[in-house]
């Protein structure tokens, strides 16, 4: 009987199918599931017992502010920032885009450092807001410029497509028909802008929320008081609290999942969008 031999593209597109699944497994699926077992294998009861902690509900609410303070400024820095790198060309333009991509580049544990060298109370700010007496580092103000700074390019990237590909013709001609900058904007910009925005505060809220770099650098990790989940999780983990530590990184992991869930919806809708 003769033997069927498959076509060498047909081998290798299948080989390197699998070579992607088993990378995938290895570095996502697996420590996902160990996640999990950790957090359950004993029953549910400490699950909810970890999550009843007074530590980690604190942790809890303290990365929802920092997604609550950082979001919807950068959302407004995103949209103005988009709108003038877009819409404009001006001597630096170039020069703002390097600026605006830096928390990209930068190390989130160097941006933590440096908002410690400014907001010290040796530092080039920070004695100012000393002599006010107003604590910036250890606090939640630190934290937030810390969040801030590491989700700031996210709106902004994903709105000056969209904009350079939309085009002014549109706001322009409604111009001519004597609209105002403001209805312009409301209902001629935001509408064709509206997914690729959405897109954009989804990544802005996502990195907010597992930010642990430049947060754990300003923040001190005080126990109860400055600590994120992100940093609750690596305590508890090196305080041998395996459950809490493990329950707090299944919350953080629905958190992701549900983030995935909305960035799939909107990448299906905008690219809905764009075909019509």
């Amino acid at each position: 009987m003769p033997t069927i031999k498959l076509p060498r593209t047909f081998r290798v597109k299948h080989l390197l199918i699998a070579l992607a699944l088993f990378y995938l497994v290895l570095v996502l699926l697996l420590p996902a599931i160990a996640v999990f077992y950790e957090a359950f294998h004993k029953g549910i009861e400490p699950f909810l017992a970890a999550m009843g902690d007074r530590n980690f509900q604190s942790a809890l609410q303290l990365t929802v502010v920092m997604a609550l303070i950082s979001v919807p400024l950068n959302t407004v820095f995103g949209l103005c920032a988009a709108w003038v790198l877009a819409r404009n060309q001006f001597p630096g333009r170039a020069l703002f885009l390097s600026i605006l991509d830096l928390p990209f580049s930068i190390s989130p544990v160097v941006a933590g450092l440096m908002i410690v060298l400014l907001y010290g109370k040796n530092g080039w700010i920070g004695s100012w807001f000393a002599a006010l007496d107003v604590q910036i580092l250890f606090a939640v103000p630190g934290m937030a410029i810390a969040t801030i700074f590491v989700t700031l390019p996210f709106v902004a990237r994903e709105v000056i497509p969209v904009l350079e590909e939309l085009g002014p013709e549109q706001e322009e001609a409604a111009r001519t028909l004597g609209a105002k900058d403001w209805q312009i904007f409301w209902r001629v910009t935001l509408p064709n802008i509206r997914w690729g925005l959405l897109y954009g505060v989804l990544l802005t809220n996502a990195r907010a929320m597992g930010e642990f770099g430049a947060v754990a650098v300003v923040s001190g990790s005080i126990l109860g008081k400055t600590t994120t989940l992100p940093i609750f999780v690596e305590q508890e983990y090196k305080n041998y609290q395996t459950e809490a530590a493990f329950g707090a990184a299944v919350v953080l992991a629905l958190l992701a999942v549900v983030t995935l869930v909305l960035k799939e919806i909107l990448e299906r809708r905008t690219g809905h969008h764009k075909s019509v």
